[in-house]
Formats: C-alpha cells, structure tokens, sequence
C-alpha cells in the first residue's frame, strides 16, 4: 500500500474511532438524563437527592466527554489535505525506525492491510518530540531512540 492510501485509511479509521466516541458519548448522555427524569422523590430525601448529585456528576463527566471528542473531530477535520512538508506537522504520516505515525488524535494503533501505525496527537508527549523535525533528525523518548526516515 502507498503511502498516500495507507494516510487516507488511517484518517477514516481515526474519523470511525471518534465518530463511535461521539456515538457512545451521546447515548449515555441520553441515557443519564432519562434515569435522571424518571427518578422520583422517596421518603428517604437525603437518599434521593444525594442520588440526583450523583446523577447531574455523571451527566457533567460525560458532556465533558462528548465535547472533547468533538474537538479531535473538529482536528481530524482540519487536516483531511495536509501536503507532505519538509518538518513534520499535523496531519503527516511520519515512518521512523521504531514504527510509523499518524499525527493526527489519539487513537491508539491502527491497522491497514499489512501496516500497522499508532495515531497519536501533535500535543502527545511523543508528538510534540516529533513536530518540527525534519527527515534525518531524531529524538529520545522512554528510553528509546527514535529517527526520522520519512514524512508523507
């Protein structure tokens, strides 16, 4: 697979990943509020409204979530056509001699066909290492040597 495909199925395979995350997101907000609406007062008041905190903590927890994974769509979104540059950027797909990279959000590894690359976010403690180097240069991470063989 050539590298311009293997960074386009990496971007829909990023694009799936935090599409389920929005999916998942909305359903347990839904789901929150509806177990919120259809808890009643008891007799047991300090129970019930101790329950309510509970509830509006969990409906906070997952609209945090929702919004954050609307922003890594909003990043995925922002570097669909990210041309191939001299320094590594967001959006480039970056081989090294410890693996290939997508600079994209954290999604973990991936893959495609017979590659296998981890997508990480440009403000990851090895994406920040990694944006603005060119091909040739290297960095150290966890011990680890990492240099830079190429940038699509």
């Amino acid at each position: 697979m050539d590298e311009i495909n293997l960074k386009k199925e990496l971007y829909e395979l990023c694009r799936e990943f935090i599409l389920g995350r929005i999916e998942t997101a909305e359903t347990a907000l839904e789901q929150s509020r509806e177990a919120s609406n259809d808890d009643t007062k008891s007799s047991a008041g300090d129970k019930f409204e101790t329950t309510r905190e509970m509830m509006a903590q969990d409906i906070g927890r997952t609209k945090g979530l929702l919004a954050d994974a609307q922003q890594n769509l909003k990043v995925l979104e922002s570097i669909i056509d990210v041309s191939i540059g001299e320094r590594v950027r967001n959006g480039n797909l970056v081989y090294t001699n410890q693996g290939i990279f997508y600079i994209s959000i954290s999604a973990g590894s991936l893959s495609s066909g017979k590659s296998q690359a981890f997508a990480i976010s440009a403000l990851s403690p090895v994406g920040k290492m990694m944006v603005g180097k060119k091909v040739g240069e290297s960095f150290t991470f966890n011990q680890k040597e990492y240099q830079i063989t190429a940038i699509f």
